[in-house]
């Protein structure tokens, strides 16, 4: 297997960002290679037949793949990202159980009254910052479908604490310790909520996935540990608020392509097309991690049975042969696009169901159709000069500027 020189690369991992795995498969012609992590050994993976052999739930396993200030901070311990066989089953059916079309719609609904809702403010402030503006927007949409009560003066604090504990997997120093301290206060406040549902002192409406999450009982028909229903809440209540990176995104392919304006406003396909690309162009989760379960062989190169694997998923996104052009914004690309599970892979790839595919994969879509409609129909403004320099050193990725608009105005 084709190896990484440097005998210790956790330092370049940080400094060339979402570009690591790409760049040393470019150097050593290969799209897997071997090198070190965190002082371990690890193999990268990337493109469509990487991704197919990682999701393979025979071969790999994800207990004990990710690195521990990834689980302190975004995930939280025991989530169902490391989870492995019937107990990842059982809690992956709870959340899509949380996440039907019906549900999915009425958060796509709730989001888009409170972007409307807002529109009057920004209108008054003149110059506002997207990204400051829609995680809050996100924030009071997602417990208000979720049925988890949220004060207008907390709103700002508890989004703060979201956008932390996503910011602080891949950072050090005080950016990495102020996501540890923001999981600490989320899952602080959300066993209060937990608790007082439970004892009937917030009884949540049907269906919402306070209650669902709350009153679930496992196989032996046991409430779960209140500390995995916490967990388990704040991995629905963050995913969404994170995909406010994504509405940038697509606030910026809009401002970058102007033509699209028009062609999304002229219906559903070209809105898809657009958001599609917008995913699959734009950085957003680096990498997967998991390990071999056992050991085998592909294509010539040995997995040992524990090593870990990772797998670029924006590198996948941008493999020049399953995406011609790959440093181009090309939404009709989507035109005819089959649906390959592990060709688009922003939020992982296989199955939603049964897999280790993100459950908030529709959510995700829905919330940015609703933002681009919004954002090319309701209303109107302008882009001022900012920096709106996308550096993919810096991971999660955002604009320097954050994207500031300017002028907003309703349209009738």
């Amino acid at each position: 297997m084709p190896t990484d020189p440097r005998p210790e690369s956790t330092l370049a991992l940080l400094r060339d960002g979402y570009r690591f795995v790409t760049d040393r498969c470019e150097r050593l012609g290969s799209d897997v290679f071997q090198t070190r992590l965190l002082l371990r050994r690890t193999i990268c993976l990337r493109g469509r037949d990487g991704a197919e052999l990682f999701y393979d739930e025979e071969l790999f396993q994800r207990a004990g793949a990710a690195p521990r200030r990834t689980q302190r901070t975004l995930f939280g311990s025991g989530a169902v990202q490391g989870l492995d066989g019937t107990l990842h089953r059982e809690r992956k059916a709870l959340l899509m159980s949380v996440l039907t079309p019906d549900a999915v719609r009425r958060l796509g609904q709730l989001f888009a009254d409170e972007w409307r809702a807002r529109i009057p403010a920004w209108e008054r402030a003149g110059r506002v910052v997207l990204y400051d503006e829609v995680g809050q927007l996100l924030t009071r949409a997602v417990c208000a479908w979720a049925g988890v009560p949220l004060a207008d003066r907390d709103v700002a604090r508890r989004t703060r604490d979201l956008h932390r504990m996503i910011e602080a997997p891949a950072a050090l120093g005080p950016r990495h310790w102020r996501g540890r301290w923001a999981r600490l206060r989320a899952e602080h406040w959300l066993a209060g909520v937990v608790e007082r549902e439970r004892v009937g002192l917030l009884p949540a409406p049907e269906g919402s996935a306070l209650r669902v999450v709350a009153e679930h009982r496992d196989a032996r028909d046991e409430l779960l540990p209140r500390r995995v229903a916490v967990v388990s809440l704040l991995n629905i209540l963050r995913p969404a608020v994170a995909v406010d990176r994504f509405v940038v995104f697509a606030a910026l392919a809009l401002h970058e392509h102007p033509g699209w304006r028009e062609r999304v406003r002229a219906g559903a396909a070209e809105t898809e097309q657009f958001v599609q690309e917008v995913r699959r162009f734009y950085p957003f989760f680096p990498l997967a991690a998991a390990r071999v379960r056992r050991s085998f062989d592909w294509r010539g190169h040995h997995f040992p049975r524990g090593r870990r694997v990772l797998l670029d998923l924006y590198g996948t996104n941008h493999h020049p042969e399953l995406w011609p052009e790959p440093g181009r914004f090309r939404p009709e690309r989507f035109a005819d696009w089959p649906g390959d599970p592990y060709a688009l892979v922003p939020q992982g790839g296989g199955d939603h169901w049964t897999g280790h595919r993100c459950a908030g994969e529709w959510l995700t879509i829905e919330l940015m159709k609703q933002a681009v409609t919004l954002l090319t129909s309701a209303m109107r403004y302008d882009v001022p000069t900012q920096d709106l320099t996308l550096s993919l050193r810096r991971i999660p990725a955002l604009p320097a500027s954050r994207l500031v608009l300017d002028g907003v105005r309703r349209t009738a």
